[in-house]
């Protein structure tokens, strides 16, 4: 792990690379529904798209508390193209289960910012019940044919890379890699969503899609093992992503309360103003310490990890929703505007509670993991 020193350092300087190329794109990219564009391509600067992958393909190297500092950020300004950046970082997939020429072949494309890239797990029928896939791939003379159809996939139809699940047994699941261009792939319309509007969600559909042996990823039957370690550390990074939207709605709050003038002063100094504020900032800080904690501990390798993860996700997702809430509150009618970021940020942050596991399942998962422990 690195000092606290290179942390800071790195946050800040993701903060004025978000402040100065990604806010001002923010509402644009809201109202027009369409890719970050602007700010993914000033990104290749400062070696965003690279940030986790190995140093040898041209990335950073970068440890997980790294991602999580930068999610958190562009977040904090933009949650579309936050959620746009660390997307393409779950292809790690490919550097820890891919061979040699799948990540030769991909990761210095996503280092350059030459392809995007998506998950394709959920399917119309289910989304936290990831073993109930229907989307099947079978054996052929050449390789694989892969059928079905998968839903809300985020970066669907703008992403050139879809590392896809199916079932290939009665019980066993693998990984595929394909892409947009291989025949049969098509795309559903982009959903018209209440928030997150300029990160692209579409159905992915797969009809006979012939997949050389090589598109492969890792062992056949062995992407149960591979997702659920992947699901756990991108549960952490949807922690900071919600983080994120709450920090930036925290300080709009913040700052309005201050020039806002009522009964001939701001009304940061009316108590029920201040009441308010106190609140969100309890809320929030509470829930960046679990996140961090539960960061800490996947690092390590703890066991525990897996339980924090869950509840960080809860935590981070809650405060994403009633810490922007509250601040368009603050905001009072202005906050209803889209004039004001906090209106978008609000809009932004129902989602968190829902992907990734919905905050229902997540309790699950808590419940289950805490009844093994004691």
């Amino acid at each position: 792990m690195y000092d606290q020193d290179t942390y800071d350092e790195f946050r800040a300087s993701v903060r004025r690379f978000a402040e100065e190329k990604v806010a001002p794109f923010a509402a644009r990219v809201d109202e027009e529904a369409r890719p970050p564009t602007e700010a993914v391509t000033a990104s290749l600067a400062i070696g965003l798209p690279g940030l986790p992958f190995p140093e040898r393909f041209g990335g950073q190297d970068a440890d997980l508390f790294f991602q999580i500092i930068a999610s958190e950020e562009l977040s904090r300004v933009c949650a579309s193209t936050s959620i746009c950046t660390s997307t393409n970082w779950l292809m790690m997939l490919i550097v820890n289960h891919g061979n040699e020429e799948q990540r030769q072949a991909i990761i210095p494309q996503i280092v350059k910012g030459e392809v995007q890239c998506a998950w394709a797990l959920t399917e119309p029928r289910g989304g936290s019940d990831l073993m109930g896939a229907t989307t099947k791939a079978v054996r052929s003379a050449n390789g694989w044919t892969i059928t079905g159809t998968k839903r809300f996939i985020t970066n669907g139809g703008w992403a050139d890379w879809y590392v896809v699940f199916a079932r290939t047994s009665e019980k066993g699941f693998s990984l595929f890699l394909v892409n947009k261009t291989d025949p049969g792939v098509s795309f559903g319309a982009q959903e018209r969503k209440m928030g997150l509007r300029g990160s692209p969600t579409c159905d992915v559909i797969m009809d006979g899609v012939a997949l050389p042996a090589e598109r492969l990823l890792g062992t056949a039957d062995s992407a149960g093992t591979y997702i659920t370690d992947a699901l756990l550390e991108s549960r952490l990074t949807i922690g900071a992503h919600a983080l994120g939207i709450a920090q930036g709605a925290f300080e709009e709050a913040v700052r309005y309360a201050q020039t806002r003038q009522q009964f001939g002063q701001p009304i940061a100094r009316h108590q029920l103003v201040r009441g308010m504020i106190a609140t969100m900032a309890a809320t929030l800080e509470s829930a960046r310490a679990v996140l961090y904690r539960a960061v800490q501990l996947q690092m390590c390798g703890h066991p525990d990890a897996k339980l924090l993860a869950s509840i960080a996700k809860v935590q981070c997702s809650n405060a994403a929703v009633s810490v922007s809430t509250e601040a368009v509150q603050v905001h009072g009618g202005y906050g209803y505007l889209k004039d004001y970021p906090v209106e978008r940020m609000m809009r932004d942050s129902k989602v968190t509670q829902i992907w990734e596991g919905t905050n229902q399942i997540q309790q699950l998962m808590i419940s289950k993991e805490v009844y093994a422990k004691y």
